[in-house]
């Protein structure tokens, strides 16, 4: 059966495919980041994973919109610029779109509103107050009435000949430009929660596109001679117009969503075919993709997978990527736009390879937000206050998006503790003070524990090395083929390792590491590669590590390769 050899040949590409260790680094509290390279007979796959805890309390999975509005294009780098001061963000790119217009291909619900109406023959993904993951297939039916009966109308959308839109602030400044429409003006209106009565008052009238879409009001558009002239009839100057919008199933409790699909995992299991309105070009070759999953225990997964870069990433297929999921632990998984928008982002910075060669603007995004208090990571992992002037200081910062109470401090390595800053803090945004270094040696923690004004408390830290063991690095310009110097100190005993670099930070060569005793030391290297052939003329690095019972210290010094 074919249906059963795509499923074999699928397995063998990526479950049964080696994968690269990635070391786990912390974004956030509770949130981590790592990165992943997987070996296929496709050739290799770069796999972006975001893990995250149940989106309760100090975190939710909530939808940004390009702009806050429906129309217009942004990057997720700049979305979440945008709301750095109003959270610490981290996330993929959101649904397919028009890439003229920019407005979403499916649903969008912010904080229980919608801006945007679903695709009923794609899947959508939704947030309920309880934190889980909801992924369904949903139905939309708006109506207005005036004076008459009930009539159909769509959302933030250009109406059909003959039809009805309902245009809200969510939409933009103004309707879309028409010659063929008749526009009534709504004020005030209330937000466009579903399975509601909405009613609101016509107080202007005009015809063609282009009409004001008041805050806290709505524009009503009829197009053709049957929507304009139902419109003139049943809604003249000074009518209430009741406004219903319905979602099937309901998803009116539900506090955010946004569109999507298709549904990749249900209860556990990888969905082969979920007969959504996707096309074979969109679901079977190799490409970047990206996705949002929730493990049974509520815990949020996203992953981006990088694509089109032969070498680097080859992508991955609609199921491979349901694959994936499923051995990350999803329960629940539904993808995203893919292609040149599969994208991933931490607080305005990219974590992924977008195909496009850079970051494509889209029309949403799909974070994970977290309210409490953010340490970033700092500078340095290691600092030496020895004298030479390199790594002598730390440059703490803690973040907070709510007025806080705040009580930051450095823990020594002998338990001491040594105030960094405390009180009220009304400020929002980041705070910063450097600190000189001094002993004693180890592992010390910047800590920071935060009351916000609305009770709540959270902690977040930071963890660095204080070592003076290495010291003075200098490396020697040298002829081509000739040796290069690098010389040192050590204030103790310590294995020393030297690893000769491009000046873009590719490893050329790894010298055999050697004890050395306390005092002035150097190491040098013969100026060839491993094979015996020499380095070619231009800039390099010598990076020289140490290691003792105090722990692992490194410097890195410039020098050239001349004629």
């Amino acid at each position: 059966m074919p249906g059963k050899s795509l499923l074999t040949a699928a397995l063998a590409a990526l479950v049964l495919a080696p994968t690269a260790l990635a070391q786990e680094r912390v974004l956030m509290p509770g949130v981590t980041y790592e990165r992943q390279v997987q070996f296929t007979t496709h050739g290799p796959v770069a796999v972006h994973v975001l893990r995250g805890p149940r989106p309760t309390g100090l975190y939710a999975l909530k939808p940004i919109l390009s702009n806050d509005l429906v129309i217009g294009r942004e990057r997720v780098t700049q979305m979440q610029r945008r709301l750095s001061t109003t959270a610490t963000v981290a996330g993929v790119n959101g649904d397919l779109f028009n890439f003229s217009v920019g407005s979403p291909s499916g649903l969008t619900m912010l904080n229980g509103v919608l801006a945007s109406q679903p695709n009923p023959d794609r899947s959508s993904a939704g947030i309920d107050p309880e934190g889980t993951l909801r992924v369904d297939r949903i139905r939309f039916a708006g109506t207005w009435q005036g004076a008459g009966q009930r009539r159909p109308l769509v959302l933030n959308r250009p109406p059909n000949p003959g039809g009805t839109a309902l245009f809200t602030p969510s939409y933009g400044p103004a309707t879309p430009a028409s010659t063929q429409t008749v526009e009534l003006t709504l004020s005030p209106f209330p937000a466009a929660q579903p399975l509601r009565d909405l009613v609101g008052t016509v107080v202007g009238a005009k015809e063609g596109g282009g009409t004001p879409i008041p805050p806290g009001g709505a524009v009503l558009v009829g197009r053709g001679a049957t929507g304009a002239g139902r419109m003139a009839t049943e809604a003249p100057l000074g009518t209430n117009v009741n406004v219903r919008l319905t979602l099937t199933p309901d998803w009116s409790s539900l506090v955010d969503a946004v569109g999507g699909g298709p549904l990749l995992v249900k209860e556990g299991k990888a969905i082969f075919r979920s007969n959504e309105l996707f096309s074979i070009a969109q679901l079977v070759p190799r490409q970047p993709r990206s996705a949002v999953a929730q493990t049974q225990d509520g815990r949020v997964i996203l992953v981006t997978v990088d694509g089109r870069r032969a070498g680097y990433s080859v992508g991955m297929t609609n199921f491979e990527l349901a694959l994936l999921l499923t051995r990350l632990g999803a329960w629940t998984g539904i993808g995203l736009d893919g292609g040149g928008s599969a994208t991933m982002a931490f607080e305005g910075a990219l974590l992924n390879r977008p195909s496009d060669g850079a970051e494509r603007a889209i029309a949403n995004s799909v974070n994970l937000f977290y309210y409490g208090v953010h340490v970033p990571e700092l500078p340095e992992e290691v600092v030496s206050p020895n004298g030479d002037g390199v790594d002598d200081r730390q440059l703490l910062a803690y973040k907070i998006v709510r007025p806080s109470t705040v009580n930051a401090r450095l823990i020594a390595p002998d338990g001491t503790e040594q105030p960094v800053d405390v009180g009220g803090r009304t400020t929002l945004g980041t705070y910063r003070f450097p600190w000189t270094a001094a002993a004693p040696e180890g592992t010390w923690r910047f800590v920071v524990d935060s009351t916000d004004d609305l009770g709540r408390v959270s902690q977040a830290e930071r963890q660095f090395s204080l070592n003076l063991t290495l010291g003075a690095l200098t490396a020697t310009s040298a002829r081509r083929g000739r040796p290069v110097r690098a010389s040192f100190t050590l204030t103790r005993p310590a294995r020393a390792r030297a690893t000769v670099l491009t000046a873009s930070g590719a490893t050329i060569r790894t010298l055999p590491a050697r004890a050395l005793p306390a005092g002035a030391q150097s190491l040098s290297w013969n100026g060839r590669f491993a094979s015996g052939v020499r380095a070619r003329v231009g800039r390099y690095q010598f990076r020289l590590t140490a290691q003792n019972e105090v722990g692992t210290v490194s410097l890195t010094a410039p020098f050239r390769v001349r004629r």
